[in-house]
């Protein structure tokens, strides 16, 4: 199939629409406006439905009534706009309903600017809504993941029955790459817990649990649930990690940025690695667990478009083993090659 040169807003809507999604409804904000304009124009042509709600808390709730019926649907919105959606979120994971929701983060906190950051990590990661919940999270870095990963959300979010995030800074959503599309999904797996508005079906899907007792197990399950992900889904790139004694870490643009830092280094002769989670969660805890043991491993050293979130998982995993510095950049700003090579040469 040739590749076509497509913004990642739009490789998002083409890759749902492959992935057999049927409804979309959100509301447009800088930078993920492009995801709703597209939808707005391939749902229809293809049978879908676009609803655009008066507001992203109208949104998700739209979202939480056709993910109870047996379609796929999702929403989009930016780092503003998810916060307002948190409760639905929270819904929408107690009532164990899968959906996908695209976050092209910009500037913050507060409306912040429409520059490009990565400060929803704890956001989304840790759940930035009431309760024990956990969201699917992955982290694209080119206009391909956005559609490749979009797409897998839609397969995670349905395998367990919970909603998937995916989550792009606001250069990985704007920029224009090619893009080549896969063939669409033939088989959606049934629902058979979905309401169907009959008598022999359940018509009703909530989150309430009155009961203290019930609320436990409820959440119990969902812990299970949880740890099978942990076990099961983690995904991530590894490039010249075998040798390397130091292991850059980052997601998104910055992995990209990341790359270059790294053949800078071993061309001056340092055996510097790159590490890119793309499941942010499950985080991949094991694979940091190895470089804490691995004695060759002098240091690791994390770079974020926030004030520093992703570095405490990172620290968690090493648990003390191995030393880890950080590089930020905040307010839409994006570090250089030469700035994050510098800021190393400092730490060591």
């Amino acid at each position: 199939m040739s590749k076509v040169l497509i913004k990642g807003n739009e490789a998002v809507i083409r890759g749902a629409l492959l992935a057999g999604c049927k409804n979309f409804f959100g509301y447009p904000i800088t930078p993920a406006s492009e995801i709703a304009e597209a939808a707005a124009y391939y749902f229809p042509l293809l049978g879908g439905t676009f609803l655009q709600a008066e507001s992203e808390i109208g949104a998700i709730n739209m979202v939480y009534g056709a993910a109870s019926f047996s379609t796929r649907c999702m929403t989009a919105s930016s780092s503003p706009g998810i916060s307002l959606k948190m409760e639905g979120i929270s819904y929408l994971a107690g009532a164990e309903l899968p959906c996908v929701i695209i976050d092209v983060m910009r500037g913050g906190p507060g409306l912040g600017n429409i520059a490009p950051e990565q400060s929803d990590y704890n956001q989304i990661v840790k759940g930035g809504g009431h309760g024990n919940y956990r969201l699917i999270t992955l982290a694209p870095n080119s206009a391909q993941e956005m559609c490749d990963l979009t797409m897998l959300a839609f397969e995670l979010s349905d395998k367990y029955r919970n909603p998937a995030v995916v989550l792009a800074d606001g250069i990985i959503g704007q920029m224009m790459e090619p893009v080549e599309f896969p063939e669409p999904v033939q088989v959606i797996p049934e629902r058979p817990w979905a309401v169907r508005g009959t008598q022999d079906s359940h018509n009703l899907i909530c989150s309430i649990q009155l009961d203290p007792d019930l609320l436990e197990k409820h959440n119990l399950h969902l812990q299970a649930k949880y740890a099978k992900m942990a076990k099961d889904e983690i995904r991530f790139e590894a490039i010249r990690c075998d040798d390397a004694e130091h292991i850059f870490i980052g997601y998104g643009i910055v992995s990209r940025i990341l790359h270059s830092v790294v053949e800078t280094l071993r061309a001056e002769g340092i055996k510097a690695g790159l590490f890119r989670p793309i499941t942010l969660f499950p985080f991949p805890t094991p694979q940091f667990d190895a470089f804490a043991k691995d004695p060759k491993i002098k240091s690791l050293f994390v770079c974020e478009l926030s004030a520093g979130q992703m570095v405490d998982d990172v620290r968690l995993a090493v648990n003390g083993k191995k030393p880890v510095n950080l590089h930020t950049r905040m307010g839409g700003n994006v570090p250089t090659v030469k700035e994050i090579v510098d800021k190393f040469k400092e730490s060591r």
